[in-house]
């Protein structure tokens, strides 16, 4: 599955599955304690995709997978069936894909803040949520509602005040997320605070736990889902040089991107492509950055799930165009690459400020 999902009593990700499956032996029923395998709800248990192993189903038995609307089992938006419990996560994702194309979560958005907060070792800080709230025991970065007549800072900084016991000076926009919980319907913004730009000692004001995380590298578990999708966004560098043609290369060299016409790069690289290209197979173990020139773009290269988009910014008004996409929002990290040595001077603050990931040095 491409990120975790919501179960009703917790999380199921792609390797959870995958160890479901590499259990599974020549008879599910002895694998399976009951009918259930799974049921998923979304947008509210507006929807429900369920899972289940039906030995009445057929003569040696079968597994369905049913997505309904509304509770409606007697007619369900899509039903398939299988006997091979390996084809399950193919079914499951074509169900998933169906349910967001023809389906929207219309509830109002509720506008959160969230505050990834770095020690002077590069770790942030993560907290549990609290007996008595939605999802308690999650993993999260820790932040809340804005409330109404007041900006996401203000908000940012009365959050962690009251949950940690902290005061924030100075944040800077990163990421901004749209996610469908149970409960509510939520536009999450990310914040990045250094670790000289907040102050006082560290207090579980709510009963909660936290810890210090490396990025890229959790230990605490589980996490909430709209925070999930960034932990790896995190350990993208913030530092290139480079250019279109040459590639991206991160400050200490051993993070690079290469350029677009790299025959055979190897596995586990990173290479530039063309917006298109998402939709094709990439080489094995290779990422693929698109190229982007606009905020539809951009929210194309994140609804494709890209690690993180490259946007070349050739003149002015394409960096005017890359500072309005920034305070709206992106959902991805964004590396801005100035193919003319005259913008960055002008434009790298801004562009930094608003909420880009990196500015690319020549």
């Amino acid at each position: 599955m491409p990120s975790p999902l919501n179960l009703r009593n917790g999380i199921i990700t792609f390797d959870h599955f995958s160890w479901l499956l590499e259990h599974a032996d020549e008879n599910p029923a002895d694998l399976l304690l009951g009918e259930d395998l799974l049921q998923i709800s979304f947008f509210g248990g507006q929807y429900l995709l369920d899972v289940g192993w039906y030995a009445a189903a057929a003569p040696q038995g079968r597994f369905t997978v049913l997505l309904v609307g509304n509770q409606d089992w007697e007619h369900p938006l899509r039903r398939l069936h299988t006997r091979q419990i390996a084809q399950l996560p193919e079914l499951i994702n074509g169900c998933i894909d169906w349910l967001h194309q023809h389906c929207a979560d219309t509830r109002p958005l509720l506008h959160v803040v969230a505050g990834i907060v770095y020690n002077a070792r590069g770790e942030v800080l993560l907290s549990s949520r609290p007996e008595g709230k939605a999802y308690a025991g999650y993993w999260e970065f820790a932040g809340g509602k804005v409330e109404p007549g007041e900006g996401e800072l203000a908000a940012l900084r009365r959050e962690l005040a009251e949950e940690l016991g902290i005061r924030i000076e100075a944040a800077v926009p990163w990421l901004t997320k749209i996610h469908s919980y149970e409960h509510a319907r939520v536009r999450l913004r990310f914040f990045r605070v250094p670790p000289d730009a907040w102050h006082g000692q560290l207090q579980a004001r709510e009963g909660q736990q936290w810890r210090w995380q490396e990025p890229g590298r959790y230990t605490v578990s589980p996490m909430l889902p709209a925070n999930a999708a960034l932990l790896n966004a995190l350990a993208v560098p913030t530092a290139f040089s480079g250019s279109l043609h040459a590639g991206l290369r991160s400050a200490d060299g051993a993070f690079c991107v290469l350029p677009p016409d790299t025959p055979h790069p190897p596995p586990g690289s990173r290479l530039l492509s063309s917006l298109a290209d998402l939709a094709a197979a990439a080489p094995r173990g290779v990422r693929r950055w698109p190229l982007v020139r606009s905020a539809r773009e951009v929210a194309l290269a994140a609804e494709a799930g890209a690690e993180a988009a490259v946007w070349p910014v050739g003149d002015e008004a394409a960096a005017e165009q890359a500072c309005t996409a920034l305070a709206e929002g992106v959902a991805l990290p964004l590396v801005l690459l100035p193919c003319d040595a005259a913008l960055a001077p002008r434009y790298a603050e801004r562009w930094l400020a608003a909420g880009a990931h990196a500015v690319v040095q020549g």
